[in-house]
C-alpha cells in the first residue's frame, strides 16, 4: 500500500543557482522537506525519458537551489514521474496529473512513497551438488 508523502505544485517563482542563474521551478515537498526540479527540466523528462536532477531549495528574501539530492524520471510504463531521494527513498507521482499542473489546469499533484520491498534470499540445493566447508 501506497501512503502519501507530499506534493509537487507549480510555482511561479525564479530560484537561483549556484552561479546567481535564477531558473523557472516547481516546487516539492517530500516528508517535510522542499526540493526542486528546475521547469525546463523537467519538461525534457516528460518528453523525452531523460534523468533530471531533484535539488534542494531554500528561501532567503530569494529562492535558490542547493545541493543534488536526487533523480527524477518518467517510468517504464510511462504512466508516472518517479523520483529516488538518495536519502529518503523512492516516490511517484501521476504523470497526467503533472501535465495537468504544468499546463496550469491543477494547483498541484500528491506525491506517495513506493514501498520497499525486503531483499528475500532464495537459495535452492541442486541434486548432486557438492557442500564445500571451510576453515577460517
Amino acid at each position: 500500500m501506497m501512503e502519501k508523502a507530499g506534493y509537487l505544485q507549480q510555482t511561479r517563482y525564479r530560484a537561483q543557482d549556484s552561479e546567481g542563474t535564477a531558473h523557472e521551478v516547481v516546487e516539492l515537498h517530500i516528508l517535510g522537506n522542499r526540493y526542486a526540479i528546475r521547469r525546463a527540466d523537467l519538461i525534457k523528462a516528460v518528453s523525452g525519458r531523460v534523468f533530471v536532477q531533484v535539488e534542494e531549495l531554500s528561501h532567503n528574501w530569494n529562492y535558490y537551489l542547493g545541493q543534488t539530492r536526487g533523480l527524477a524520471h518518467v517510468s517504464a510504463s510511462g504512466k508516472a514521474l518517479n523520483i529516488e531521494l538518495f536519502e529518503n527513498g523512492n516516490f511517484t507521482l501521476s504523470l497526467t496529473t503533472l501535465r495537468a499542473v504544468v499546463h496550469g489546469k491543477e494547483r498541484s499533484v500528491v506525491i506517495v512513497k513506493i514501498p520497499e520491498t525486503p531483499a528475500i534470499k532464495i537459495r535452492r540445493i541442486v541434486d548432486g551438488q557438492q557442500k564445500i566447508s571451510a576453515v577460517v
